[in-house]
C-alpha cells in the first residue's frame, strides 16, 4: 500500500513537472508551433504620428512620434536580419487614422489592431517615448498587461536588455501598464518607452542615430531571449 502511494506521487509529481514545462515553454517559444524565426511574426508599433505627436523634447521640442519611427524601422531591421517575419504598423510619419480628425485617436488604434491581427502576430512591440514633471526621472521603462504571465516574461526580458546599456539609467523591473496596445491581442506583447524627452540628457542620446541603433538592438536581444 505505502508503495502504491509512493508510485502514485511520483506519477503525479512527473505529470505537474511536465505541465509546469509545458507552460514556461508556451511563454519561451520552445513549446510553439513555430519552428524557425522567419516563421514567427513581431509587429513592431511605432507609437503615435500624423496629429498625434505624443510629447516633445524639453530641449530641441523633438517629436516623439518621430524618434518611436526611426527606433522602430532599426528594430525592424534587426528582426528581419535575424530571420523574423518584421511587420511595422507605421513607416511614415502620419498616423492610421484616415483624413478625419473627428475621434482620430480610437480609428488610430483600430487601425494598429487590424495590422496585429492582418498579419497574425506572434509578439508586439510598441515603441514610445516617456515624459515626467520631475527633470531628473531618466531611463527605459517597459510594461505588460497584467492578464499575460508571456508579456510580463517579455517585458522581463527587455527591460533586462535595456539595463544591461552603459549609458541608460537602469530600472528595476517592467511594470503593468493598463494601455489598449496592451490589451488588443491575446499574444505578447510589451510596451517600450525607450527614455524621458522631458530630462535634458535623455533627450540628448534619444535624438544620436547611433543611441537609437543601440536602443533598437536592445528591444531585439530583450526580445530574442523571451524565445530562449
Amino acid at each position: 500500500m505505502k508503495l502504491f502511494i509512493c508510485k502514485k506521487s511520483l506519477i503525479l509529481a512527473f505529470c505537474l513537472i511536465l505541465l509546469a514545462g509545458a507552460v514556461f515553454g508556451i511563454c519561451a517559444g520552445t513549446v510553439n508551433v513555430y519552428s524557425h524565426e522567419g516563421e514567427r511574426t513581431v509587429v513592431i508599433d511605432a507609437g503615435h504620428g500624423g496629429i498625434d505627436a505624443g510629447v516633445h523634447g524639453i530641449k530641441t521640442n523633438v517629436k516623439e512620434s518621430d524618434i518611436n519611427l526611426l527606433i522602430a524601422k532599426y528594430l525592424r531591421g534587426y528582426f528581419a536580419d535575424a530571420g523574423f517575419n518584421a511587420v511595422m504598423t507605421r513607416t511614415t510619419q502620419g498616423g492610421l487614422y484616415g483624413t478625419s480628425t473627428k475621434g482620430f485617436k480610437m480609428r488610430d488604434m483600430k487601425k494598429r489592431k487590424e495590422v496585429i491581427e492582418k498579419n497574425g502576430a506572434d509578439m508586439v512591440i510598441s515603441v514610445h517615448q516617456n515624459f515626467c514633471p520631475v527633470p531628473s526621472r531618466r531611463g527605459g521603462q517597459v510594461f505588460y498587461d497584467k492578464n499575460s504571465d508571456c508579456g510580463k516574461l517579455l517585458a522581463e526580458n527587455i527591460q533586462k536588455s535595456l539595463n544591461e546599456m552603459k549609458e541608460c539609467v537602469k530600472t528595476s523591473a517592467p511594470l503593468v501598464g493598463d494601455y489598449y496596445m496592451l490589451k488588443c491581442t491575446s499574444q505578447p506583447s510589451a510596451i517600450v518607452e525607450c527614455g524621458f524627452l522631458s530630462n535634458a540628457e535623455d533627450e540628448a542620446l534619444l535624438t544620436s542615430a547611433e543611441y537609437q541603433k543601440s536602443v533598437a538592438y536592445a528591444i531585439f536581444k530583450g526580445a530574442v531571449a523571451y524565445y530562449s
